[in-house]
């Protein structure tokens, strides 16, 4: 790669690739796969992460919000496109672009089929999304019947998926629980498909999901984090690659001397002579004030450079004393190392928050094909 000449977010779409088929290995071969792309594809390019993705083969994409997917419309994509919490506001925009909408609530169901209806829709597809424990969005066990009734009287719409999400894939001591959470939903699965009679696709594993509950596939899994990189957990990390790689370079190097201070608020006193490097990225580029006052580090030249003094909109500051380094080296702020996962973790929080906080000015580099 040239030399970094400013903050930059690298894209590589050979690492998505790998992560792709890497999640792929773990499903049976008829499984279909739905790659979420929301919040601009967790932060990276969402117009560059669905065409590779679309080249590789994947089912469906989802998205949070509308305007992800008709930017995503507009971008060429073709594949079927789950908006996951969609507004009535844009539900004609929904239909014009073709787009699928998950009904998560009575309100919404009689909202959309009115629009559908005024749109001359017939057998639209929508998906129903049925909350089994995360508590967020989603129908009830006891909505069942209702909103059978509903669509039993509608020619407007067909459901294409009915589906849930699992709270705590991940965590291996609330295993209990994520089992009842498939047990409701296979109950409520099946209910749905005796009142409709038919039988709409089948989905509620996440990327933990599809790691530690392989037998609840079903016929469709959705994965984003893992997709980006990251399992969860050290041992399925192992077997990914972080698609962006956060990098950077020292504008400026100071000599501080004993009890200098650096940044606002005289956050950071010096307790001895210090060389410090001022970096162009800061809390509007989503490296967030958490980040400050030693929690964090990022690399030069292979080594540790702790942040220190409070984060600015868009400067930060390092420590670089015991480091052989000049202004303009490269600076790697998270990547293969120090990862999202491990730079995020040194502030308490995860790298879903890092990776979709990254701001729009950063310059965002395709790498790989």
């Amino acid at each position: 790669m040239p030399k970094v000449t400013e903050t930059v977010l690298e894209i590589d779409l050979d690492s998505l690739a790998h992560n792709y088929n890497f999640l792929r290995s773990k499903l049976n071969p008829t499984t279909k796969f739905m790659a979420v792309v929301k919040a601009f594809a967790y932060g990276s390019e969402a117009p560059a992460t669905a065409i590779k993705l679309e080249k590789l083969g994947v089912d469906y994409l989802a998205v949070a919000y509308a305007n992800e997917g008709i930017a995503l419309r507009n971008g060429g994509i073709k594949t079927p496109i789950l908006v996951l919490h969609p507004l009535a506001a844009n539900f004609a925009s929904i239909i014009d672009y073709g787009l699928e909408p998950s009904i998560y609530s009575i309100k919404i169901l009689l909202e959309f089929l009115e629009v559908a209806n005024s749109m001359n829709q017939k057998d639209y597809p929508i998906h129903l999304k049925f909350n089994t424990g995360l508590n967020r969005l989603g129908f009830g066990e006891n909505d069942l019947e209702l909103v059978s009734d509903h669509l039993l009287k509608a020619t407007d719409v067909r459901v294409v998926s009915a589906f849930s999400h699992l709270a705590a894939s991940e965590d291996k001591s609330e295993r209990a629980f994520t089992l009842d959470q498939i047990a409701i939903y296979e109950t409520i699965f099946h209910k749905l498909g005796g009142n409709l009679g038919y039988v709409p696709m089948k989905h509620i594993l996440n990327t933990s999901g599809i790691i530690n509950y392989p037998e609840a596939q079903f016929n469709m899994v959705r994965s984003g984090i893992g997709l980006y990189g990251y399992g969860n957990e050290p041992s399925v990390d192992a077997h990914l690659k972080p698609m962006a790689t956060l990098k950077t370079l020292i504008s400026q190097l100071h000599r501080i001397g004993t009890h200098e201070s650096v940044g606002y608020n005289r956050a950071y006193l010096s307790d001895k002579p210090r060389v410090t490097a001022t970096l162009p990225l800061g809390h509007a580029d989503g490296i967030g004030r958490h980040y400050g006052n030693g929690n964090t580090f990022v690399s030069i030249n292979g080594q540790k450079a702790p942040i220190i003094g409070n984060v600015c909109m868009d400067m930060i500051m390092v420590d670089v004393t015991e480091i052989d380094c000049q202004e303009g080296d490269e600076v790697i702020v998270f990547g293969h190392h120090p990862t999202a996962e491990e730079f995020a973790f040194t502030a308490q929080t995860i790298s879903y928050e890092l990776l979709s906080g990254i701001s729009q000015r950063v310059k965002r580099v395709i790498i790989g094909k």
